[in-house]
């Protein structure tokens, strides 16, 4: 089973290599979600659960949401396409969140980057 939560930031960046308007300081409001894949708990508070969703967020809050939120993502990556910081997530969440299964970073409301459980690259 496969259980998913959203989360939002605010974010400002700038593509060095883009030979468009995002070469120039802009920002995006961004969601992503952290998608988890385990078996029912059977017991404890989290029986009949993969995760507690509250559970989940006091990992992704800390740990990637407080860091990122009114941040210069430029100050965090050299080049922060929505791959690129879709990747950074994962890589701060998967040694924290057992199951991890996919990250899909929205930057705008048609335009978003998954990256799934396979096709993490370490960083």
């Amino acid at each position: 089973m496969v259980i998913r939560k959203t989360f939002k930031f605010e974010a400002a960046h700038v593509l060095p290599h883009h030979p468009g308007k995002c070469s120039r300081l802009h920002g995006h409001s961004y969601r992503f979600d952290v998608a988890v894949r385990g078996e029912l708990s059977t017991d404890g508070a989290a029986t009949g659960m993969v995760v507690d969703f509250d559970a989940l967020s006091a990992i992704v809050r800390p740990n990637v949401v407080d860091r990122l939120d009114h941040a210069s993502l430029n100050d965090l990556l050299p080049n922060p396409t929505a791959e690129e910081i879709a990747l950074w997530i994962w890589s701060e969440l998967a040694p924290l969140v057992a199951g991890l299964d996919e990250i899909v970073l929205w930057e705008t409301r048609t335009a978003c980057a998954i990256v799934r459980s396979g096709d993490a690259r370490p960083r």
